[in-house]
């Protein structure tokens, strides 16, 4: 039944570090309209696109806010049902964010934003409860509040945010704050005496524009002043920025290193051939060589915690779970996204190939929860399913180590025959890297755990699994 009385569609919390989300597609046009909880439209963050479901059976009376714009949690985006008269030109306003630094993401943020643009004096169009929050701030200096996302990073890497210089309203430290104090070696925090100095002497006042562009952010390149014949320009999107920025990070933190190792995969794909036919028929799964290096992966971890764990400042976590990511992609090959199996090593060779395959399905439908990408141990990516070889991924921060899956190919390999002999024969091999974090894992740790899970491989006992 429709309603007769306004509902507001808002920005939903995807997840506690996440604070904003880009408007990716309407599903519903304005004038049409929509059933409750039927897709209304697409939203992408740093950490997942999903669709944003209907929260009332109406017509779709207000569109606020467009395709492209990028706003904080908790923005209101359209109206369902009401006169459609909404009487809030204020609220438009808000989606214009969408150039703004993605740090600050909060209702204050917000109110920021609108007195930058407009002056000190629309205090009054700013909500009645972001009001405290802006009084609070001054009061505070800004360095008892930060951000999830910034808390989150300040943690991966052991910076106490209140020793970086914040650039934000009354000295809040942001996401850009705390991300160019780790790239530039800790070193921004000094900048911050040299601000007091500045109303006293106009002389110092060089001195912290100098060393601001010290930091270089080095995730993305410098747009060209024009494009060049046979060029053309998309904007990068959300997700985009967000892998790149991670990726970037990641190789900024953890000393890379890459292992590889070979996996006769003859038992594997016997058993396989066997099993496929009742995965497919009775569960409607795919028994794939990735689904088998998972089961061995999880089962092997058990016995490798640093392998399976994290540095968090100065300590070594490790864990008694094995949570596992799998990378998947999106948009043919202009996504990726890394859901997380929990509690992988609790699963079986049938359970594990029903996760995966839950997962990455509904990946590709954008039908993931926030917590779905969160929380992984230990990563698996498989471009072996291109027919790729060998690759040195990118450690998922703040993961130790990511294992590369590759295409199995039928090679000339050196067997005994029953006399004990060494022979030729053709057999089904893969490769297998690991690439980790040689901060915490050694190479001699990692060879042994590759070592371990071509073992498993190698002499895969139906039964156990």
């Amino acid at each position: 039944m429709a309603t007769t009385e306004a509902i507001d569609v808002v920005m939903p919390q995807m997840g506690v570090s996440v604070s904003e989300g880009t408007i990716t597609k309407w599903l519903k046009q304005q004038g049409e309209q929509v059933e409750a909880d039927e897709p209304l439209l697409e939203i992408s963050t740093d950490k997942v696109d999903t669709e944003v479901p209907s929260p009332g059976t109406g017509v779709l009376s207000e569109i606020l806010v467009q395709e492209g714009a990028t706003v904080d949690v908790g923005t209101k985006l359209a109206v369902i049902g009401g006169d459609g008269a909404s009487a809030q030109p204020a609220e438009p306003a808000e989606p214009v964010q969408q150039d703004a630094p993605p740090e600050p993401a909060t209702a204050e943020a917000a109110a920021e934003t609108e007195a930058a643009s407009s002056g000190e004096s629309p205090a009054p169009t700013a909500p009645s409860e972001p009001a405290p929050a802006q009084a609070e701030a001054p009061s505070t200096n800004g360095k008892t509040f930060v951000s999830p996302v910034v808390a989150k990073i300040a943690s991966e890497h052991g910076v106490d945010p209140s020793q970086v210089q914040g650039t934000g309203r009354g000295g809040r430290v942001t996401k850009k704050d705390i991300l160019n104090f780790i790239e530039s070696g800790g070193q921004a925090a000094p900048a911050a005496p040299a601000q007091p100095a500045a109303p006293a002497e106009p002389e110092p006042a060089p001195a912290p524009e100098a060393a601001a562009p010290a930091p270089p952010k080095p995730a993305l390149a410098p747009a060209p002043s024009a494009a060049q014949p046979g060029e053309s320009f998309e904007p990068m999107s959300a997700m985009r920025k967000g892998i790149a920025e991670h990726m970037r990070r990641s190789l900024d933190t953890s000393a890379h290193v890459t292992s590889a190792i070979e996996v006769d995969m003859s038992k594997v794909a016997a058993i396989r051939a066997k099993l496929k036919k009742e995965y497919q028929q009775s569960y409607g799964v795919n028994p794939t060589y990735l689904i088998f290096v998972a089961r061995a992966a999880s089962e092997t971890l058990r016995e490798y915690p640093w392998i399976n764990g994290e540095i968090r400042g100065d300590q070594i976590v490790t864990r008694s779970y094995v949570n596992l990511g799998f990378a998947v992609e999106l948009q043919d090959g202009k996504g990726l996204i890394v859901p997380v199996v929990k509690n992988a090593e609790t699963l079986n060779l049938l359970g594990m190939a029903k996760s995966v395959t839950d997962i990455a399905q509904r990946a590709r439908d954008k039908k993931l929860l926030p917590d779905e990408v969160q929380g992984g141990t230990f990563t698996i990516t498989n471009p072996g399913g291109y027919g790729t070889f060998h690759g040195t991924p990118v450690i998922s921060q703040p993961q130790a180590a990511i294992l590369g899956t590759y295409a199995v190919v039928k090679r000339p390999w050196v067997v005994q025959d029953d006399l004990g002999e060494d022979v030729i024969a053709i057999r089904p091999i893969m490769n297998l890297t690991l690439t980790y974090d040689h901060r915490l894992v050694d190479g001699a740790l990692a060879g042994r755990f590759l070592r371990d899970i071509r073992e498993k491989l190698e002499s895969w006992d139906e039964s156990a699994y």
